[in-house]
């Protein structure tokens, strides 16, 4: 049996930012929902506490074997409509901290 496999990214979003930002999670989310592997994918935003990242997503996968797959059809996506995540980020003042996770 594998273990889950989790992708959580904590985001800095400005606030003239946020429906530019909630736009392009919402495509990502689309391509990833229609992948083997797929169990849910969540974006949240903060409504307290002091923390500086106001969006989180937490996407679940069955397992970490799914991670190729899933990246190829997000660059796929993405170089479909010209979408550079960097250049994105960048030109919206964006900070992320991007990384993969399995249950301990």
């Amino acid at each position: 049996m594998t273990a889950p496999f989790y992708r959580i990214d904590k985001f800095v979003v400005p606030d003239a930012a946020r429906q530019a930002f909630i736009d392009a999670v919402d495509d990502t989310d689309a391509v990833m929902r229609a992948q083997p592997g797929f169990v849910r994918h969540d974006l949240l935003e903060q409504v307290g506490g002091p923390g500086e990242f106001n969006f989180v997503t937490v996407a679940e996968w069955e397992s970490d074997a799914v991670v190729p797959v899933v990246a190829a059809a997000i660059a796929r996506r993405h170089a479909e409509c010209r979408f550079d995540r960097i250049a994105f980020f960048a030109q919206h003042g964006i900070r992320a901290d991007i990384a993969t996770y399995r249950v301990l």
